[in-house]
């Protein structure tokens, strides 16, 4: 069984995106040449997230909004995790709803998604260089 690991860097300027990593993430496996296998992909940053769904701005928009309404960054006030002095309390409610990881079969050489499925990057605390791992594992 071969391993295969590397970072990706993401710079988002501003406080949130949601970004598609797929083809980054495919280069990954065609360097690993693992054929059969698992891929697992997460963020190494707790107010960021890896999901897969459809790569479509009108659901990227409703997700901003969705999440929006579920954690408001403003007033940042509201929040005890602010009292440290942060202001991104939000952002840490915000990846624990979009999720940590993905973990994708390996079929041929190829991702094994369903009809348009592709992979992002969550971002929902930006200004600052962030590092996302992905890992290989298989023949």
């Amino acid at each position: 069984m071969k391993s295969y690991r590397k970072e990706l860097f993401i710079h988002v300027p501003g406080r949130r995106a949601f970004i598609n990593i797929t083809p980054q993430v495919e280069a990954c496996l065609r360097e690993s040449g693992i054929q059969e296998g698992l891929l697992l992909c997460n963020p190494l940053h707790i107010t960021a997230s890896v999901f897969i769904n459809d790569d479509e701005q009108g659901l990227h928009h409703d997700y901003e909004q969705w999440l929006e309404r579920l954690a408001p960054h403003a007033p940042t006030k509201n929040y005890r995790h602010n009292d440290t002095g942060e202001d991104n309390a939000d952002a840490h409610l915000k990846r624990q709803v979009m999720g940590r990881e993905v973990v994708v079969a390996i079929t041929q050489g190829k991702l094994d998604f369903g009809t348009w499925e592709q992979i992002f990057y969550g971002e929902f605390d930006g200004g600052r260089r962030k590092r996302i791992l992905v890992k290989i594992i298989g023949e």
